[in-house]
């Protein structure tokens, strides 16, 4: 019994809670739909909602998030992909953590220079509709972005913060927001592999 308890939680399918028991995990799964949720009507229009929101919301899910603004070093993939940012320069740093119908599912870091801060009380601030990528916008249009993934397994801090159960993977994606006068801010996702599902549809290039 302990061995396949062990199996079905390494496969994701258990979770145990202290003084409990073992439960069949739950699902909480958003489809990220990878460019038409950057669609300009989604965060610019008149009825402008931060992406995860818009998107929950045609899925039926209530989404919720908090938030603070605070200072710290530039991590080197903050450093590799600001310009003129150095490892360890002191940039702004907007923390967030995300939950979809109660149950956390990701933590999301937003760094950008001292300078772009001094741009814009209200990315500071996290104030006005549409979310983030409206504020970086509101700075200097937003053009491209750029996001890289990949899957790993959480570190501790991770597991504890983000309440993430035994044998759940993450996916990571830095996403970088390249705009009018080039790369604004840099934003560290770390999800639950098993609340997210990422669908991709695009023309094909010549």
């Amino acid at each position: 019994m302990r061995l396949a308890l062990a199996r079905l939680k390494q496969e994701g399918l258990v979770i145990s809670q202290q003084g409990r028991g073992n439960f069949v995990r739950g699902r909480h799964r958003i489809r990220r739909f990878g460019i038409e949720r950057y669609s300009r009507s989604v965060w610019g229009g008149e009825q402008a909602r931060p992406l995860l929101e818009a998107e929950g919301g045609k899925q039926g899910r209530s989404i919720g998030q908090t938030t603070e603004t605070d200072t710290a070093p530039a991590p080197a993939f903050v450093a590799d992909r600001l310009p003129g940012i150095s490892e360890g320069d002191t940039v702004h740093v907007r923390r967030r953590v995300t939950t979809i119908d109660g149950v956390i599912n990701q933590s999301v870091d937003s760094y950008f220079s001292l300078e772009t801060g001094a741009r814009s009380a209200a990315l500071l601030s996290g104030e006005g509709t549409g979310g983030h990528i409206a504020r970086i916008n509101a700075i200097s249009p937003v053009l491209e972005i750029q996001e890289e993934l990949s899957a790993r397994m959480p570190t501790g801090p991770e597991s504890s913060h983000l309440q993430i159960p035994e044998g759940t993977p993450v996916v990571e994606i830095i996403r970088t927001y390249h705009t009018q006068d080039g790369p604004l801010d840099v934003t560290k996702f770390v999800i639950r592999a098993d609340m997210a599902a990422f669908d991709y549809r695009f023309p094909v290039p010549d």
